[in-house]
């Protein structure tokens, strides 16, 4: 068994389809429409082959709930692995992107965390 698709809410499918695309460099693997949304997932450059983002609407009261409470206790819905933190966190500053927390060490870890402009703190982390 492995991990096929992961998913996260958003509340405007395109407005966080041109961020995840445009601004992280995700690239669009399926765009389906599923009557009032869209089936839409993005992967990673990398791994095209890899683990899909699901851009799920928040549109049931209780992903609403969830979501903003995640956001206002600062706690970020998912994980992105990056190669070299303090580039991305440059490449990602340079394109307007709002961190919560600047690359901070964390052990062997070094954690990053930003704002995706779609209701979610998303963290970065290079090994």
């Amino acid at each position: 068994m492995k991990i096929i698709v992961t998913s996260i809410f958003v509340g405007d499918q395109d407005k966080a389809l041109k961020f995840y695309s445009e601004t992280l460099g995700f690239i669009k693997k399926h765009d389906i429409p599923t009557g009032e949304f869209r089936w839409i997932t993005l992967v990673s450059p990398e791994d095209q082959k890899g683990t899909e983002l699901l851009l799920e609407p928040n549109n049931h009261p209780a992903a609403k709930e969830y979501q903003k409470k995640l956001f206002a206790d600062g706690i970020p819905v998912t994980m992105f692995g990056v190669s070299d933190i303090h580039a991305e966190y440059k490449r990602l500053i340079e394109k307007g992107v709002k961190f919560t927390m600047e690359p901070t060490k964390m052990g062997e870890l070094t954690i990053a965390v930003f704002d995706d402009t779609c209701g979610n703190l998303i963290q970065i982390m290079q090994e």
